[in-house]
């Protein structure tokens, strides 16, 4: 599990049917082990091995066709986290590192005050799991969804996430990875499997089952 509080930036150096290098600027981690997993733009990967400031990572074809890891050039700017530990501080929202999908993005806009407003295409597989003010991953970052239309949802950026994160180079029809909020997901099978088995479901039963309170 991950927080979605990007920790490092690194770049990938190379990458292969199998295997994903990412040369990791300044200080690396001193305490990496091997096998251990690390969220690359969001993806759960495993560390195969370190060579000074390159890790080396486990890739699957399905990691690489269902993530943008497959599609940024070599060089590109990635985000970087590494698993969440029992004690540590929950301060974005859990994260699985299980990218649903990537897409595009389709718009920046400066807003009053410096934020910026982030606008991604939101691919029809996750509508029904994303919802305004709700969380969702983008590229690994933990961001608020401020509004959602029917093929699009945006999110605003404060400036220490645009200085410190990979967003920062995502331009518009650039692909970012998304993944959406662990409620959203449970609550979605939920509501499916309630349909299924009595084709009704009332707000009684959600509150039963802890959905709402």
């Amino acid at each position: 599990m991950f927080t979605g509080l990007i920790q490092k930036r690194g770049y990938i150096r190379k990458r292969s049917a199998l295997a994903l290098e990412i040369e990791v600027p300044g200080d690396v981690w001193s305490d990496l082990t091997f096998g251990e997993s690390i969220a690359i733009n969001g993806a759960c990967l495993t560390l195969e091995s370190q060579q000074g400031s390159v890790l080396t990572f486990h890739t699957l074809a399905e990691t690489l066709k269902r993530t943008n890891l497959g599609l940024l050039p070599p060089g590109s700017m990635v985000n970087m986290e590494r698993a969440l530990r029992l004690g540590s501080p929950l301060d974005g929202h859990l994260v699985s590192g299980h990218v649903d999908a990537h897409a595009p993005v389709k718009r920046w806009q400066e807003r009053p005050g410096g934020d910026m407003e982030l606008t991604v295409a939101l691919p029809e597989s996750l509508q029904s799991l994303v919802a305004e003010k709700g969380s969702i991953a983008i590229d690994g970052v933990s961001l608020t969804v401020v509004a959602v239309r029917s093929d699009e949802f945006t999110v605003e950026l404060i400036p220490v996430t645009r200085e410190h994160t990979a967003l920062v180079e995502r331009k518009v029809g650039m692909q970012v990875n998304l993944e959406a909020d662990l409620m959203a997901r449970y609550a979605a099978r939920f509501w499916q499997v309630q349909q299924q088995r009595s084709g009704n479901v009332t707000m009684d039963k959600l509150w039963e089952a802890g959905f709402i309170k």
